[in-house]
């Protein structure tokens, strides 16, 4: 986590896993909400599914990023077909296919930023500002004389 970006993502990645704890409870316990789990116990698996990505990631681990992003895109990309396809076949649009369709779309596109962080930030070289202006830089080099002495003798 080097980055104020690379918090946020982790943050948007446990609030999304809050919401969706928040409907699982609220599908199990019958009551109404806006949005329903297309399979409960799907859903209940995927949450300890991510809680081990969430922490592969915040290790920065890019198999916690693939993990998360093929589990939810399998989970969710079904459910945003079925909720967006009777939409293109002419039929009418009901609210509770619309918010369904709306965070099934959420959950893919953070899982595809999730991923795309890590295999972004898989090439970056950390940064020392406290040492790198001296060993990057080649005009604090030492220059060796060619008649110097280059033994290194030890003294008793």
């Amino acid at each position: 986590m080097r980055t104020f970006a690379n918090w946020m993502i982790a943050m948007f990645m446990i609030l999304y896993w809050i919401f969706r704890v928040v409907v699982a409870y609220m599908a199990a316990n019958y009551s109404e909400f806006f949005v329903q789990p297309i399979n409960l116990t799907i859903e209940i698996i995927l949450l300890f599914v991510t809680v081990i990505c969430i922490a592969l990631v915040f290790k920065r681990k890019l198999i916690g990023g693939i993990i998360y992003f093929l589990s939810y895109f399998a989970y969710f990309g079904v459910d945003l077909f079925k909720s967006v396809m009777p939409i293109f076949q002419g039929e009418e649009a009901q609210i509770t296919n619309i918010m369904g369709a709306f965070t099934s779309l959420i959950a893919i596109i953070l899982a595809f930023v999730v991923l795309m962080d890590l295999v972004v930030d898989k090439g970056r070289k950390p940064k020392d500002k406290k040492t790198d202006w001296f060993y990057t830089n080649k005009d604090y080099d030492r220059q060796f004389d060619d008649r110097a002495d280059r033994n290194n003798y030890k003294t008793l």
